[in-house]
């Protein structure tokens, strides 16, 4: 007899150093607009999602669905698309689960992360003790069934789940798959592509989150080599479950950030963080800074919706409570999702990406915008332009740099060169369109028309985490 709500299994998370999300998050100065009053409506803001797990038990409940409905936008099953749920015998797949989430999902303007196409555990009894090329095959069976009957219906899939081992060994998991062969993971994803070719196709695993930390490097070194020879993977998934003893490490953001420097979309995909308060609420508006701060962090997964129903229920690790209330860390995720950042960009391109993170938060965001540039272009160009640095605020860990380019005669448009003195790097960007030559050199354009007439003027900034190093940053501009 099964229950009719299995907890998401997971090993003990391992202990991990980091610090708070105080300590991690990150300054995104973004010009005002108007505050999403939902998560899904913040996350909007800047072209992202925010999602959550839920089961089809919660169907059931119409005070939990009322909150699934108007807070969030991406939906996970939490066990229902699982391996052993999708085909308990074999070749005779039992849809009936799934769809009740797919579908409500899609009846209801929601898209769907599909969650999880191969995996070592949850996977049904009869696949259980199979080994080699037998095993493969009944793997490939399963993912290029599940993929086919959701084709189209599916926002990303993940398509392989926690492949690598924990520890300093950096080394693959010892499980049946494993036991098939190397290219496993190589082979699952080539199935889903051509299963689902519009889906976007994830690596998904936790407690790598920290960019030193051996299981981290491996995985990136395993998307590294995906993508150097054109095996099909568009996304990491970071599962993001926190607690004590595994807080949100310091360099979060340059783990997102290296990994989408790739050519990868990142997504947060099981968060949540055991604890209660302002604490909480601090370390869950941290990964949401570190998420905006990256334009290929395309989204975030919360692992559940109320305290009640999470897998780590006794952590109180949701932004909800038992009574589906709104907790501080709710609050703080959605101050955090309207302060804004980098608008997401999935397959564009990303900025040079930090070795190390902030370790400092400022006690207050930017609030002095730049101008922006006008509307009515002047007729001619060849006139030349200056530019003019100014520093904006500054905290004990970074600062914020000010420009304004003012036309001397009429011009097309203009191009600013920012040389930074090391160590310094740039983590973020307002009011222009940046390309990094070089790690110490900003290319700023303007976003749209650079048109300006004599004696007219525009402006861009962005942030500096100067390293010890405050001296200003160098700038130059040209004119077309």
């Amino acid at each position: 007899m099964t229950t009719p709500h299995r907890r998401h299994r997971r090993g003990r998370l391992a202990a991990a150093g980091g610090l708070t999300a105080a300590a991690m998050a990150i300054a995104l100065a973004v010009p005002a607009q108007a505050a999403g009053s939902t998560l899904q409506a913040a996350a909007a803001e800047t072209n992202r999602y925010f999602g959550t797990a839920m089961a089809a038990h919660y169907l059931n409940n119409s005070g939990t669905m009322n909150i699934v409905n108007r807070e969030f936008n991406m939906i996970t099953a939490e066990n229902e698309m699982k391996m052993d749920a999708m085909q308990p015998n074999r070749g005779q797949f039992n849809w009936s689960s799934g769809d009740r989430i797919v579908n409500w999902a899609r009846q209801n303007g929601k898209q769907v992360r599909g969650h999880a196409l191969a995996w070592h555990s949850q996977q049904p009894g009869w696949m259980q003790n199979m080994s080699g090329s037998t095993l493969r095959t009944a793997m490939l069976e399963h993912v290029t069934g599940v993929a086919t009957y959701y084709r189209g219906k599916i926002h990303s899939w993940d398509v392989v789940n926690e492949a690598f081992a924990d520890g300093s060994s950096g080394a693959r998991r010892s499980s049946n798959l494993q036991g098939t062969g190397n290219d496993w993971i190589e082979a699952a994803f080539r199935a889903a592509r051509a299963a689902d070719p519009g889906a976007k196709l994830c690596y998904n695993d936790y407690n790598t989150d920290n960019w030193s930390h051996a299981k981290t490097q491996a995985v990136y070194n395993m998307v590294k080599d995906f993508k150097s020879r054109g095996v099909p993977i568009d996304c990491v998934g970071f599962q993001a479950h926190f607690n004590s003893g595994n807080p949100v490490p310091s360099n979060y953001h340059t783990t997102l950030g290296n990994f989408a420097a790739l050519g990868v979309d990142v997504q947060i995909t099981e968060l949540d963080i055991e604890g209660s308060g302002n604490s909480q609420g601090e370390q869950y508006r941290g990964i949401v800074q570190a998420c905006l701060s990256v334009a290929r962090c395309t989204g975030i997964t919360v692992w559940g919706v109320k305290d009640s129903d999470s897998w780590r229920a006794s952590g109180t690790p949701l932004l909800f409570d038992g009574n589906g209330n709104k907790k501080a860390a709710y609050n703080y995720t959605l101050d955090a999702l309207n302060a804004g950042g980098t608008a997401a960009t999935p397959g564009g391109q990303t900025g040079p990406q930090p070795t190390q993170q902030p370790t400092q938060q400022p006690t207050q965001q930017p609030t002095q915008q730049p101008t922006a540039n006008p509307t009515t272009p002047p007729p001619t160009g060849g006139g030349t332009c200056t530019a003019t640095y100014s520093e904006g605020q500054k905290w004990n860990d970074r600062f914020n740099g000010n420009v304004t380019i003012r036309a001397n005669g009429n011009i097309r448009s203009w191009t600013a060169t920012v040389v930074l003195p090391y160590p310094q790097y740039v983590t973020s960007t307002w009011n222009g369109s940046p390309t990094w030559p070089a790690s110490n050199v900003m290319v700023m354009r303007p976003a749209g028309s650079g048109a300006l007439a004599s004696g007219q003027s525009a402006s861009f900034g962005f942030t500096v985490q100067h390293g010890g190093n405050w001296t200003w940053p160098t700038v130059t501009c040209s004119a077309s």
